[in-house]
């Protein structure tokens, strides 16, 4: 029972990320740990190659129609990627166990691992709640502050290695504000910066000693893809705005939830 509810959240994922663009891969590893009972460090690991592949399909799309910026992804997305990938294969494997001990109270890694994500996800929800932009703005030539978004490329790639999202909800602000890219190209081309540091992140953990269960990262994955192609449908008959700040108050509850289950509830 507990797996037909994690296969169909799976496909709510896909949907809501072919929906609004992003959010749904915030869902991931609650999903995973809670749903379908995987050790947050190995949800972390198996978050990144789920969200990569559902990204790289969103990716693909965008690049055919035009909307994907590839001087912007490759500025953002190489230190994004090189930031992932040593996050999860030096940094996250050295994290002690428990990482704070005092008498008789311990925050073991696992509960770190998922009280920083309960916090990403309070900042994603209030990134989804808030007014955004409209689309069809315009925001003049495109302008690159190369030194600040090689630095926000940065964070959001160590961020990425140690939770497992995909980041996009922090990687598209930037590029409007850093790179004034219009709305519709940020999103395309934050859906191929997130494939890649994603895949390349899951890279760092095949070499790890971690035993990691391929027929439920490929099986979860192949339900989100189906989700995110129905969410992609479904744009052309619900309002995604309306949609993604409703997706931002669940995410805030569930980032709550979280926090007050690993502090109060174990």
């Amino acid at each position: 029972m507990e797996e037909i509810i994690g296969y169909t959240l799976a496909v709510l994922v896909g949907v809501s990320l072919g929906l609004i663009g992003s959010g749904g891969s915030i869902l991931t590893v609650p999903i995973l740990v809670y749903i379908m009972n995987v050790e947050p460090t190995n949800a972390t690991a198996y978050s990144l190659f789920i969200v990569g592949a559902t990204a790289l399909v969103g990716g693909i799309k965008n690049t055919m129609q035009k909307n994907v910026d590839f001087k912007t992804a490759l500025i953002f997305g190489f230190p994004a990627i090189a930031a992932t990938y040593m996050t999860r294969a030096f940094l996250l494997p050295r994290i002690p166990n428990p990482v704070f001990e005092g008498g008789t109270f311990a925050v073991t890694k696992d509960i770190f691992l998922m009280m920083l994500f309960a916090i990403v996800m309070i900042l994603a929800s209030y990134s989804m709640i808030k007014p955004g932009k409209k689309e069809d703005e315009n925001l003049g030539p495109i302008k690159y502050n190369i030194p600040l978004i090689f630095i926000e490329g940065t964070l959001v790639g160590m961020l990425t290695g140690l939770v497992g999202a995909g980041g996009g909800f922090l990687i598209i602000p930037a590029l409007v504000i850093l790179a004034r890219i219009p709305m519709k190209l940020a999103v395309g081309t934050s859906l191929l910066i997130i494939a890649a540091k994603s895949l390349i992140g899951f890279i760092g953990d095949m070499k790890s000693n971690h035993a990691l269960d391929y027929h439920l990262i490929f099986s979860f994955t192949g339900a989100s893809i189906l989700g995110m192609f129905f969410g992609i449908y479904l744009t052309k008959k619900v309002d995604g705005t309306k949609l993604k700040k409703g997706f931002g108050w669940f995410v805030l509850i569930m980032g709550i939830y979280i926090i007050i289950k690993e502090l109060f509830l174990k």
